[in-house]
């Protein structure tokens, strides 16, 4: 392994993930809340597009845009839990270059994909609530599919240049990524040559979906707040306030973990590397975690879908 660590090579055969550098010893521990939490998002998910699928009455915009959200997360979280898995329980730590640029291109592509359908979901409660009279005239089906195509080229078109970018460089100082997964930034760090491009063009993508989405996020939801205080009733703002504020609670647990690993990997070089490495899987993990939760239990529609499952196997 040494020779592959000081030799020069354009394109290594393979990069070596170390998991969580420093916590080595703790690693079969620490899969265990990891693995929980992909087992909650991959059956919490699964069932959202279940129920979505069998009950005709949820084939509206705003559970259209929750499918999308499920699918998001489960390929955003399954493209890095089960290489982590591996690691901690296997000590299997090899990763194709291939297949490590494979994974650093889900994880910004669908990173992407999932901003833009916050998006379009805090559209739609914007409409829904202080439009409600047009809500079904201006989401249509055709726009819904529309809105759901511009996600995922965006996200797409978005992502593309990081393998292209990664993968013309030089890479002489070592193959060792201290990582649980090809993030881009980790990866980078590993070139011999002036990688500021990447640099540049990581920032700035961060910036442009950030301040873009989180800006009209923040619009329709003042719009919607505005709406909520001018209700007549009080009973009447809790409820439509304790749906917005779930959804907002999602929004943050994704932005917020996800802002603060990538200012990390960039300026943070005095937090210590097994924290980074614990905030970027947080990002990955318990968003697709928590969604179909709140989703689900604040849900009316999918609760009463759930309740009329169970009592009719029961039965």
């Amino acid at each position: 392994m040494s020779d592959s660590n000081t030799t020069h090579f354009t394109n290594p055969s393979t990069f070596i993930l170390l998991g969580i550098p420093g916590l080595e010893e703790a690693h079969v521990w620490l899969s265990i809340p990891f693995c929980t939490m992909y087992a909650i998002a991959v059956f919490g998910n699964f069932t959202i597009l279940f129920i979505v699928k069998t009950e005709l009455s949820l084939h509206v915009p705003m559970y259209y845009f929750l499918c999308m959200l499920a699918v998001t997360d489960l390929v955003l979280s399954t493209s890095t839990l089960p290489k982590m898995l591996s690691i901690f329980w296997f000590n299997s730590r090899e990763i194709d270059f291939s297949a490590c640029l494979t994974q650093l291109y889900l994880i910004h592509c669908f990173s992407g994909m999932e901003s833009g359908i916050f998006v379009a979901m805090a559209v739609d409660r914007y409409v829904a609530i202080c439009h409600p009279l047009r809500h079904s005239t201006i989401l249509t089906n055709p726009m819904v599919a529309k809105i759901g195509l511009a996600v995922v080229l965006r996200g797409v078109m978005l992502a593309l240049p990081y393998p292209f970018l990664v993968r013309q460089w030089s890479y002489c100082k070592t193959n060792i990524i201290p990582h649980t997964h090809c993030e881009h930034m980790a990866v980078v760090k590993l070139a011999c040559t002036d990688t500021r491009v990447s640099s540049y063009y990581g920032l700035f993508v961060l910036l442009c979906v950030l301040c873009v989405d989180v800006f009209f996020i923040a619009v329709s939801y003042t719009q919607i707040l505005r709406a909520i205080f001018s209700l007549p009733t009080k009973d009447a703002r809790l409820k439509t306030f304790g749906t917005c504020f779930s959804h907002l609670c999602v929004i943050l647990a994704f932005y917020l973990p996800g802002l603060f690993s990538s200012l990390m990997s960039r300026f943070g070089q005095n937090v210590a590397v097994h924290f980074h490495v614990l905030i970027a899987n947080v990002y990955l993990l318990v968003s697709p975690m928590i969604n179909p939760i709140i989703y689900g239990v604040r849900t009316k529609q999918i609760q009463d879908r759930l309740l009329h499952l169970f009592t009719h196997k029961g039965t």
